[in-house]
């Protein structure tokens, strides 16, 4: 099948010729936020604090109107959820500290979890199956969650960091791939 137009054949609504272009800016936009979360760890942690604490009062607002709606039939357990939802809102904005301690801590007990069930899960496996390399990736999962879990606040700051390099290399790669893209595209126009 001869192609006439650059895109022919592809699902209605892609645009070849826009797409390296999206794939360039959402490189850079990933670069930038990486650049952002890298230099400033904290901040950017107590942003998300915040706006976990934002969304736990505005969920528990809504609580507090569903408990008021025609035909609700839980609307004791509506209330006191709505109440409790606001009320550890404005403690976690409160308190942005706090919050950062707490998403380390739910952070380093899933590694823990996730480390003590590959452990149980490589040794239940017969030997030669991968099993020193799901008991391996066990070991570091639990080591990590003991120490995040022991420096919550320390760890997710560092995590902090790490996420933002890995957004400065993965937004650096998107922009990269976008020149390559729009190339594979001049080549294309490029008759033969």
């Amino acid at each position: 099948m001869d192609t006439d137009e650059p895109g022919e054949g592809l699902p209605p609504g892609y645009n070849v010729m826009g797409a390296w272009q999206t794939t360039v800016i959402v490189g850079v936009a990933t670069l930038i936020l990486g650049l952002i979360v890298s230099f400033h760890p904290s901040g950017s942690l107590n942003v998300v604090a915040v706006l976990i604490g934002v969304l736990m009062v505005i969920s528990g607002v809504f609580h507090l109107i569903r408990m008021f709606g025609i035909g609700e039939s839980h609307r004791v357990w509506l209330g006191i959820s709505g109440l409790l939802l606001i009320v550890i809102g404005v403690i976690l904005i409160r308190h942005v500290n706090l919050t950062v301690a707490i998403i380390g801590l739910i952070i380093g007990i899933t590694w823990i979890v996730q480390g003590l069930s590959a452990i149980a899960g490589g040794f239940a496996l017969p030997s030669g199956e991968g099993r020193g390399w799901w008991v391996f990736f066990g070991v570091v999962s639990l080591i990590a969650g003991i120490v995040v879990t022991a420096f919550p606040t320390n760890s997710i700051t560092v995590l902090a960091v790490l996420v933002g390099i890995w957004f400065i290399v993965l937004g650096l790669l998107e922009i990269i791939g976008g020149f390559m893209l729009r190339r594979a595209i001049k080549k294309v126009e490029v008759p033969v």
